[in-house]
């Protein structure tokens, strides 16, 4: 399950970046670079902070191939994709809910503590869109008013809330990943945002 997780993670910010690249109109070249960074970006940052090189996918060529295979269907379907807006978000929030779990998983994994593990998660998820936002010249998701960082953060605690009733770990990793992906949902459908902060 982990794994799987892993794979569709990957594939849907791989089409988020392609996605944001050609909603730039860069050639596709440019539109590879930006789905090959958001794929892998949060996960770079993740294994450079604890230690772990090369990164992950400089030892594994599967996540190249699937990055890859999610640049190919992003160009082969754009047409498809009618509301790019829309396709770009359900993407996007699918990548965040299982990258999550993914950083929090490594953190375990090497007995950091739940804080700092959900710290990890969180860059895990949300460094690679903002690479993808900066250097398509947006400013990043996380910085704006839209719930983001704040749903892996919350996914954080509900993963290791669940974790302590020593629940199966293919339960535990789908009910996490459905929880991020549903709150980010409904946090969009019903217009929740943070405050922001007003210099005056």
């Amino acid at each position: 399950m982990f794994h799987l997780l892993d794979v569709i993670g990957t594939m849907a910010f791989a089409m988020s970046g392609a996605l944001t690249a050609m909603r730039k109109r860069l050639d596709p070249f440019g539109v590879f670079i930006i789905a090959f960074v958001t794929a892998v970006g949060g996960g770079t940052l993740r294994d450079v902070l604890i230690g772990r090189t090369p990164v992950g996918w400089m030892l594994d060529l599967q996540y190249v191939y699937v990055i890859i295979l999610g640049f190919g269907l992003a160009i082969l379907f754009r047409k498809k994709f009618d509301k790019l807006r829309t396709s770009l978000f359900l993407f996007d929030t699918i990548g965040l809910g299982v990258f999550t779990l993914i950083g929090l998983e490594k953190g375990i994994s090497i007995g950091l503590h739940p804080v700092i593990c959900i710290a990890l998660g969180t860059m895990t998820a949300c460094f690679g869109g903002v690479t993808r936002d900066i250097l398509c010249n947006e400013i990043p998701t996380i910085f704006r008013r839209e719930i983001y960082a704040t749903i892996c953060i919350f996914g954080g605690i509900v993963f290791f809330a669940l974790r302590s009733l020593e629940l199966n770990d293919d339960i535990l990793y789908l009910t996490t990943s459905i929880v991020i992906i549903s709150v980010r949902l409904m946090a969009v459908k019903f217009k929740w945002y943070l405050p922001t902060l007003e210099h005056k």
